[in-house]
């Protein structure tokens, strides 16, 4: 099983959570930004309906998959911000 963490970091004069190198809008205070990334996290694991997806890769192919909406990754939040104090 796929585990996704969301890392709440410091970040544009405020606070936000990080997935990977993407990073949510910024929050004023730390615990706005420790509640959102606990939301974002939590809707990860919430099951929905099967889905076909159809994308295109850098050569112009087209690619056609079944996503099994029950299919969900565990998550975690960890606070990196918490860690620097």
């Amino acid at each position: 099983m796929v585990k996704v963490t969301y890392h709440v970091v410091e970040h544009d004069e405020g606070y936000a959570y990080r997935l990977g190198n993407v990073y949510s809008e910024p929050f004023p205070t730390h615990d706005e930004a420790v509640a959102a990334a606990r939301k974002a996290a939590g809707a990860q694991q919430l099951a929905d309906g099967d889905a076909e997806i159809s994308w295109q890769d850098a050569e112009g192919e087209w690619h056609h998959e079944h996503a099994d909406g029950a299919d969900r990754p565990m998550t975690d939040v960890v606070d990196d911000v918490e860690d620097d104090r």
